[in-house]
Parts: structure tokens; C-alpha cells; sequence
């Protein structure tokens, strides 16, 4: 009878650098590795305990001096559209979205390219060759799935598969608790459908159909405005000292004004 127990991972912290989010702020990070067959349980406990996942690594931030980033999941089987949500999922009904596996594609990557080049070029990201794009969709030891979103061709109706233009792409880990959005991107030219909104939208309902209770969001920067958005999704929770605790957002306790 084999009695060991397998190694606890380990944790390691990086070097204060700037802050992407905040001025005048430097951050850190606590990490570990998540690989073998313990990695998809091990993604559970720590996605749940406020980390995220980048390809095999599972990060949170351990900063000095500030705690402005704070975990975000939406009650997924409370939640229910604003007026405004509705109108997106309106706008987007010629949306088709197909779930596969993680893996890569030129299509994909082109697509990642321009929305770099529109949105963050000054981001730790810009400079990804399309081996980088390759690595942080394959490089993976949990349920990941990557989701297309195309335009509605002819015949699409019929086929499980979308075969119109790739206009966005979400790549999501499945978990037991729920689903976690660790990338998404979309193509710039079509910012009036508000697409990003729209992929949290669909991964809402993908976890209602599932009876999964959660989406994760990543981490909302209080004082940073490009994240704001996060904090429309209601009702959500928050990762604070005591643990996660409900979010009194103000669309939470008004009615629809949007």
C-alpha cells in the first residue's frame, strides 16, 4: 500500500515592478505551478482562494502596500440582464458560439493580433509572436476549452459549428464550482456590438445550463475606469479579509435606468 501523500505545491514571489493598472503603485505577485493530474483540482481550491490562471501558472497579486485588486465572480443562478444587457444579447442574435478544445489557430491568432494592436499596445502582451499565442492557449493541465464567436453564415442554423467571420474569442477554464474567463478578445472593427460584454453574457448563460453556480471574472482595480465594467454584473461577489461577501452594486438595489 503506497502511503505517501503527493508534494503541496510551492509558492514563489516576484519582483516589485510597475503597476499596469495603477500610477505611482508597484505590484507583486505570489505564484505557483500547476501541472500533473493534481492541476485541475489544485486550479479549483486556488481560483476560488482569488488566484488566476496563466498557461501552467496560478498567480495572485501580493502587493505591499495596496490591495485595490479584488477578486469578482457573478452568482450566476441569481443573475438577470439589465435593460442595456438585453439590448446587447439583441444585437449580437447573429452571433453563433462554438466551444473546442484549447487548441490554436491562425485565424485565432490574427484576429488576437489586431485587438492588441487596437486596445493595448502598450500592454505586457503586445509584443506576442504567434508561438506566444500558441503557448498560452496549449499550455494548459486543466479543463480549458476555447470559444469562438462567428458572424451567422448560411447553413449555420443547422450546424453545430459557426462558419461565418471569427469576430471574438474567449478562452475559459471549466471548474467545479464554475466557469472562469481567463482571456477574451475581439475584433476592434465591431465595437458597436460590445462584445466583451456580450462573452461574459454567454458565459453566464453557458453556466446556468450547466448548474454551475459561478463565472470569475479576474480582478477588479477600484480607481481603474477600464475596469469598471466588471462591477455591472449583478449580483456578484468579492474576495475581501473574511472571504467572499456580496457586492451591494447600485444596480443592485435601484431599478433599471439604462
Amino acid at each position: 500500500m503506497n502511503t505517501q501523500t503527493a508534494p503541496s505545491p510551492q509558492f514563489y514571489l516576484t519582483a516589485p515592478a510597475a503597476c499596469p493598472y495603477l500610477p505611482d503603485e508597484m505590484e507583486r505577485k505570489v505564484f505557483t505551478h500547476m501541472v500533473g493530474e493534481r492541476a485541475p483540482e489544485l486550479n479549483d481550491l486556488l481560483t476560488q482562494g482569488g488566484f488566476r490562471r496563466s498557461q501552467n501558472i496560478a498567480y495572485r497579486p501580493a502587493c505591499e502596500t495596496c490591495r485595490s485588486c479584488i477578486s469578482v465572480r457573478i452568482i450566476a443562478g441569481e443573475f438577470k440582464p439589465t435593460r442595456s444587457m438585453r439590448r446587447i444579447q439583441a444585437l449580437n442574435s447573429d452571433v453563433v458560439a462554438t466551444e473546442y478544445p484549447a487548441e490554436p489557430s491562425s485565424e485565432q491568432y490574427a484576429l488576437f493580433r489586431r485587438y492588441l494592436d487596437s486596445r493595448h499596445q502598450r500592454g505586457g502582451m503586445s509584443d506576442m509572436s504567434v508561438l506566444d499565442y500558441a503557448m498560452m492557449v496549449e499550455d494548459t493541465h486543466v479543463n480549458t476549452r476555447i470559444i469562438e464567436y462567428r458572424l451567422r453564415a448560411e447553413g449555420d442554423g443547422i450546424s453545430e459549428k459557426g462558419k461565418g467571420p471569427l469576430i471574438a474569442a474567449a478562452l475559459t477554464d471549466k471548474m467545479g464550482d464554475g466557469l472562469s474567463m481567463v482571456y477574451s478578445y475581439f475584433d476592434p472593427a465591431q465595437a458597436d456590438r460590445s462584445m466583451g460584454s456580450y462573452m461574459i453574457l454567454d458565459h453566464i448563460r453557458k453556466a446556468q445550463d450547466r448548474g454551475l453556480p459561478h463565472v470569475y471574472l479576474g480582478y477588479w482595480v477600484k480607481g481603474s475606469r477600464k475596469m469598471d465594467y466588471k462591477t455591472k454584473f449583478l449580483p456578484q461577489e468579492h474576495l475581501m479579509a473574511r472571504g467572499w461577501e456580496r457586492y451591494a452594486g447600485i444596480e443592485e438595489t435601484t431599478s433599471e435606468s439604462e
